[in-house]
């Protein structure tokens, strides 16, 4: 047995982990280590992967003052005294519930908690940090003693690196997190997401639980495979991983009955009993397949959240369902959609406008049939929702994400703006959602032409010009065009308008179009994957809202 074994209890380990002969790891170049993690290099070996693991945290760039071992030699005996490690009281930053044991003896179990007091006594600054004993535990499993696990967690902690985000440590950061994983789970993971919005009231209860799935319910042998990417690749790893859990789920338990009332509950111990139906590579497999967008998109959408959280005051842990269940039923009234409706409507759109309740902008049968009077009382917001009902009983609309005055910009000519936020829907006779697509002039629509010359400068490339200079205040995360496999002369067409008409790019080649006098519309669907329109072809409006966002 190796000197990394302290707090190991052997007999709950896999046997394959002590068997393997011992190997050196000499590489430093990021793209080599990388490959190496995702490979499992030093997975199969306790004494290398606890070296590489004091390697990679011994580089992480901290601040001046950050707590070391000599530290936790000093205070350890002040702050824990005589008191049973077992029973030792946890700060209100983690959850009491959560403390993983990972396989560790009765000694280890309690230096979780000693290890957990010590760091709250260094870092008063945290506020909300859940992960942080399963993070104790698991390296715990590659420390001689409690000083050099605490200091390895201290530099984790104390990263001082803008560009490399480890652990949340405030509620503001973590409930951004909840957020951001919602949006991304909106993107990357649809058919689990319409599972989540069909049985849960609330989709970002569930979603607040990203991080439990893997710092608690994940057994240790799958957490440690994710935490080796985690120390070379950074926070992005953990969406990654946290996706595939969803998407396995979806998978496994597609057409099955809940096992308990919770969709919480299922999912978490789904988690738990991973290993009946997938293994880590497989895991690490799924989650390394899907097309992420980048870091620095996600930091942006990141701050996007953060900045919806901090307008709305929101930066202390409090009751979530008073938050995000924007739509009530006893204040909203639509001629179109019901409160359900309007919630799985909700359920689609970024998550830091979940924060926000609807605001009815316009309505034909108040405000009549006026294209004008639709732009007067839909400008000065954004995003906005359109939702159409035909005489055909036919419902569908779109979450439009830029202000419809950017079409003043290109004059008199019809003027193309907006983001690939923007996505059309349809909720009756089906509900359907469609990702977007670039918008044709009606004319064109047909001949697969590219509109020339009607979209103004500013909106017809998303070069590094046309990003706002501060990426917190509109922010549209989905900024890269290539994500969408599109020219970037095109990348910026979801929306137009003029005194004739609207036009609403959709998905799938879905595309809206509507009249000056509101009265009329027709749409266009070509190359759909399953031949489902949005709606007619040809249609007359019966009833026209638009729908803004109230803090």
């Amino acid at each position: 047995m190796d000197e990394y074994n302290r707090f190991v209890d052997w007999d709950k380990m896999d046997v394959t982990v002590q068997s393997q002969d011992a190997k050196e790891l000499t590489c430093t170049e990021f793209q080599e280590l990388k490959q190496l993690a995702r490979q499992g290099y030093w997975a199969k070996n306790h004494s290398l992967r606890a070296k590489v693991y004091h390697k990679l945290i011994s580089n992480i760039p901290c601040r001046t003052v950050t707590p070391d071992a000599n530290v936790y030699r000093d205070i350890v005996v002040k702050i824990v005294g005589k008191r049973n490690s077992s029973s030792l009281p946890l700060p209100e930053f983690v959850d009491n519930s959560l403390v993983p044991t990972y396989c560790l003896n009765a000694e280890g179990i309690g230096a979780v908690r000693k290890i957990i007091l010590c760091i709250a006594n260094q870092f008063p600054d945290i506020s909300f940090c859940p992960a942080l004993p399963s993070v104790i535990a698991l390296l715990l499993h590659y420390s001689k003693d409690e000083a050099e696990c605490f200091e390895q967690v201290c530099r984790i902690l104390a990263c001082n690196d803008p560009s490399k985000r480890l652990i949340d440590q405030t509620f503001l950061a973590f409930e951004s997190s909840c957020m951001t994983f919602g949006d991304l789970v909106n993107k990357y993971c649809q058919a689990a997401h319409k599972l989540m919005v069909a049985v849960s009231e609330d989709v970002l209860e569930v979603y607040s639980d990203w991080q439990r799935w893997l710092f608690g319910e994940l057994p240790m042998v799958y957490i440690a495979r994710v935490f080796d990417v985690f120390l070379v690749e950074g926070y992005k790893v953990l969406y990654r991983v946290a996706l595939a859990l969803l998407k396995f789920f979806h998978k496994v338990r597609a057409g099955q009955p809940m096992e308990s009332d919770s969709i919480q509950q299922d999912i978490r111990a789904f988690v738990r009993d991973i290993a009946k139906s997938v293994s880590p590579e497989r895991l690490l497999e799924k989650a390394f397949a899907i097309r992420l967008f980048s870091r620095k998109e996600i930091q942006l959408l990141q701050m996007a959240n953060e900045k919806a959280l901090q307008q709305k005051g929101i930066t202390v842990k409090q009751k979530r369902q008073n938050v995000h269940l924007a739509v009530h039923a006893e204040n909203f009234k639509s001629e179109i959609v019901s409160v359900k409706e309007m919630r799985d409507i909700w359920s689609w759109i970024p998550e830091r406008f979940a924060l926000c309740q609807p605001l009815l902008l316009f309505t034909t049968l108040e405000h009549g049939c006026s294209l004008s009077r639709f732009y007067s009382h839909s400008e000065g917001h954004e995003p906005t929702l359109l939702l159409i009902k035909t005489t055909a009983k036919e419902v569908c609309g779109a979450y439009l994400s830029t202000d419809w005055s950017e079409r003043r910009r290109g004059g008199n000519k019809l003027s193309f703006f907006g983001t690939g936020e923007c996505f059309v829907f349809r909720l009756q006779p089906e509900v359907e959602r469609y990702e977007w697509v670039i918008i044709k002039h009606p004319e064109l629509a047909t001949t697969g032409s590219e509109p020339e010359n009607h979209a103004s400068p500013a909106s017809s490339t998303l070069s590094s010009g046309s990003v706002p200079s501060d990426p917190s205040d509109r922010l549209s995360p989905f900024l890269s065009a290539r994500h969408f496999n599109l020219p970037s002369k095109t990348a910026s067409m979801f929306m137009a308008g003029s005194s004739e008409c609207i036009i609403i790019g959709g998905g799938d080649g879905q595309a809206l179009y509507l009249d000056a006098d509101l009265n009329h519309g027709r749409t266009s669907h070509c190359n759909t994957f399953n031949n489902q329109p949005l709606c007619s072809e040809s249609f007359q409006i019966s009833v026209l809202e638009v729908w803004g966002f109230r803090d």
